[in-house]
């Protein structure tokens, strides 16, 4: 039995017609590919997102990450640079001037290149697993 909302098709979601080999999600997700046919480009600078796929002319709208990158980007690099910090206090108990030259800018270098390769992950998983707001539909 099919409900109402199986029937009219939904306009977030990306009802994909073309034949594209699959491609490996982490792959195009850590490269800024395609999601669908893994050759054109997903990024239009550092973290925006291209309009439309040039290889494929598919269209980026059903993208949305949300906060998922930036909280995986917290989670990861928190735990590196805090772990690091704590083991060079615990062998060596250096000025603190030490810690602010060596991790200020290894902070925001690791953030910047993981919130790309997270959001382009998560963008790419989202196509190909059709991934789409959740509705609710009440009779």
């Amino acid at each position: 039995m099919t409900s109402e909302q199986d029937k009219t098709p939904d306009k977030t979601s990306h009802s994909d017609s073309a034949l594209f080999a699959p491609v490996d999600p982490f792959k195009v997700g850590i490269q800024g590919c395609c999601p669908r046919c893994g050759q054109g480009k997903l990024f239009d600078g550092l973290l925006s997102l291209k309009p439309r796929c040039a290889a494929c002319d598919l269209d980026y709208a059903f993208a949305d990450a949300g906060d998922g990158p930036a909280v995986f980007v917290i989670l990861i690099v928190g735990c590196i640079i805090i772990g690091s910090v704590l083991w060079m206090q615990i062998n060596y108990a250096p000025p603190i001037w030490v810690y602010i030259v060596l991790f200020a800018p290894l902070t925001i270098i690791l953030s910047l290149l993981s919130l790309r390769w997270c959001k382009g992950i998560l963008i790419a998983l989202q196509y190909r697993n059709n991934a789409a707001e959740g509705r609710v539909h009440r009779d």
